[in-house]
């Protein structure tokens, strides 16, 4: 198992981990509520990787006693759940292999994820929605926490727009290759005359960073609107110019809230957001410095398609960046995109080393 782009080094994890048990048992430590947080994620982090790597080998144990048994009495069938059994934890540990090379600075952060219904009226704005869908069916396969911030419904169905929080560990480090164009071909439900139609949305990923990130924002160069809440919502809600939208007018940046209940609440949101699309962009201007113009404008760019789901005359989900692909185009919108995550990932990492001469 690798760590932070090298091999996880057990032995020093641990003694780690007992000087972290030290740290937060020292009452002291709450004085600077930032710091003792900071360690106290570390130390979970590194407990469940640690927890971790102790479970495969454990099995690895486990399934090698049980196979010198089956073979010294023949069990094929034995044999066969063995084969089956270590092919699955072979599966795990290149996930867990890969999820520790999310070191990025803010990859272990929680993630907003905006999606934006592109041209094709109604038919747009139904895949803007199943995406929506997609997303969330996978951030709750994972146990993440998932908050709408922002839904604008469509004129006839699905969303024009929707921005949600996903909150647990490296939300932000898997997601953050989602941002783009995703296509879609059809059937369309909405033609009577059942003509297949092509319907495109964008994603943008964006980390929620931390107060102690700074991010300067000048409030003269940022409009500030209220407006009624749309869609389902309680009295207050939709009856008070609660919604907040603020442009930040020297980059064109448009965040938006309405689901809190007060005005204050959702101008909060909007700020957060606000700040995690500021730094998105710095860090965006630090890796043109390093890589080129086409691998940075390529993953965020509107025009720019990263994947393509086609469900008429045939069936298939493809990535057009890393060429992984599936038929399983239902399982892929009920949430199962680990494998287009994993591939775009592990791209990006070879990237990087190739990059660097390692």
């Amino acid at each position: 198992m690798r760590c932070s782009g090298g091999i996880f080094d057990y032995d020093n994890a641990v003694l780690r981990r007992e000087e972290l048990a030290v740290l937060t048992a020292d009452s002291a430590l709450w004085e600077n509520p930032e710091k003792a947080q900071k360690l106290m994620s570390e130390k979970n982090i590194l407990e469940q990787n640690l927890q971790r790597y102790e479970d495969f080998s454990d099995s690895l144990r486990d399934y090698k006693e049980m196979e010198d048994f089956a073979e010294e009495n023949e069990d094929e069938a034995m044999l066969e759940e063995l084969s089956q059994n270590l092919t699955d934890l072979r599966e795990n540990a290149k996930y867990a292999e890969l999820e520790a090379l999310l070191s990025g600075e803010v990859d272990g952060n929680d993630a907003y994820l905006e999606v934006h219904a592109g041209s094709g009226g109604t038919e747009a704005m139904d895949w803007a929605q199943m995406l929506l869908r997609m997303y969330t069916r996978w951030a709750e396969n994972k146990n993440y926490k998932v908050e709408i911030i922002e839904e604008t419904p469509g004129d006839v169905a699905g969303i024009k727009s929707a921005t949600i929080k996903i909150s647990g560990h490296n939300a932000y480090g898997w997601l953050k290759s989602e941002s783009g164009v995703h296509r879609l071909v059809r059937i369309s439900p909405f033609d009577s005359a059942a003509r297949r139609h092509t319907s495109f949305a964008s994603i943008g990923v964006y980390p929620v960073v931390d107060d102690n990130i700074q991010i300067d924002i000048n409030p003269a160069d940022c409009r500030i609107d209220t407006y009624r809440a749309s869609g389902a919502g309680g009295q207050h809600i939709n009856k008070t110019d609660s919604a907040v939208r603020i442009t930040h007018i020297p980059t064109g940046i448009v965040v938006s809230s309405q689901t809190q209940r007060s005005q204050f609440q959702n101008r909060d949101n909007c700020w957060k957001m606000l700040r995690a699309r500021l730094y998105e962009i710095e860090m965006q201007k630090k890796a043109e410095a390093a890589q080129t113009a086409r691998d940075n404008q390529g993953d965020n760019g509107w025009g720019y398609q990263i994947r393509s789901y086609v469900l008429q005359p045939y069936r298939l989900v493809k990535d057009l960046r890393t060429e992984v692909e599936t038929a399983d185009c239902k399982a892929v919108l009920d949430g199962d995109i680990d494998l287009f995550l994993s591939a775009a990932l592990a791209q990006k990492v070879q990237g990087e080393n190739a990059m660097n001469g390692s």
